[in-house]
């Protein structure tokens, strides 16, 4: 079945990330030792999440990012569709049933109705638990610590 990529897996983790510290700056390192992934990646996510208009960035000693707009106004949808390359299920272009087929449509069905479903939730509702959330990313990525 369809599987979302590393990328706008990442994607999503820095927005959640930005929103459960939307009082403060946050750093790519800090982020990166949160989920222990390659800081290289995450500054090329955060870059394109810049250009979107997803994160601000703040440059400089005491810089780093925070969410461009309140979490309640980004869906999860928005992202995946900007993250994603293509929601074609199947290459079905070359298949020779094509002309013929219903699974075209169906495929197409099944895309729009998970899109829409990815519509209906917000940035802000995936923070099930936020103190809970800060606190497991803090016994990660404790603050201060090359930040």
């Amino acid at each position: 079945f369809m599987r979302l990529t590393r990328y706008t897996d990442y994607s999503l983790r820095v927005l959640i990330h930005l929103a459960i510290n939307e009082d403060r700056l946050c750093s790519i390192g800090e982020i990166a030792r949160a989920y222990d992934v390659s800081h290289n990646h995450l500054m090329k996510v955060v870059n394109a999440l810049a250009h979107d208009g997803f994160v601000e960035t703040v440059r400089g000693r005491m810089g780093g990012m925070r969410l461009a707009r309140p979490a309640d106004s980004i869906s999860v949808g928005e992202v995946v569709r900007k993250t994603e390359e293509g929601f074609q299920l199947a290459d079905c272009s070359g298949c020779a049933l094509s002309p013929a087929c219903g699974l075209t449509g169906v495929l197409a069905e099944g895309m729009a109705a998970m899109l829409k479903v990815f519509d209906a939730y917000s940035i802000a509702d995936l923070l099930a638990d936020k103190e809970t959330m800060r606190r497991l990313i803090m016994q990660q990525a404790p603050l201060g610590i090359g930040t």
